[in-house]
C-alpha cells in the first residue's frame, strides 16, 4: 500500500524558512516523479513543484527563486525548501505521485505566515 506522510510545517513570521519532509512507503520510489501541491483556504489545490526521476524540477511562478524540491532515493523522501516566506504561502502542503492505481496524496502539513 503507497503511503505518503508530510512533516515539516509550522507557523512562521514573514521572511523566514521552512522545509517540509515527504517520507514514502510502499512503492518504488525513485521511479516516480514527484510533485508539492499546497491548497489555501477558499482556494483550489495547486501545484507548486514537481522533480523528476532524474532530479530535474518546476516551479510554479509564484515561487520560482525561493523554494526548491529535491529528494533522497535511498531515504524516500521528498523536501521542499522554501525560503523568504510570504503571507500569500500560507496553505496545507501535500506530497503527490500517480501511480498506476490512482493518484496518492499525504495527509498535508500546515504552513502559516501572518500578515
Amino acid at each position: 500500500q503507497v503511503y505518503l506522510r508530510e512533516s515539516g510545517g509550522g507557523l512562521v513570521q514573514p521572511g523566514s524558512s521552512l522545509r517540509l519532509s515527504c517520507h514514502a512507503s510502499g512503492i518504488n520510489f525513485k521511479i516516480f516523479p514527484m510533485h508539492w501541491y499546497r491548497q489555501a483556504p477558499g482556494k483550489e489545490r495547486e501545484l507548486v513543484a514537481t522533480i523528476t526521476v532524474s532530479g530535474s524540477s518546476d516551479y510554479a511562478d509564484s515561487v520560482k527563486g525561493r523554494f526548491a524540491i529535491s529528494r533522497d532515493n535511498v531515504r524516500r523522501m521528498l523536501y521542499l525548501q522554501m525560503n523568504d516566506l510570504k503571507p500569500e504561502d500560507t496553505a496545507v502542503y501535500y506530497c503527490h505521485l500517480k501511480h498506476s492505481s490512482g493518484d496518492r496524496w499525504g495527509q498535508g502539513t500546515q504552513v502559516t505566515v501572518p500578515p
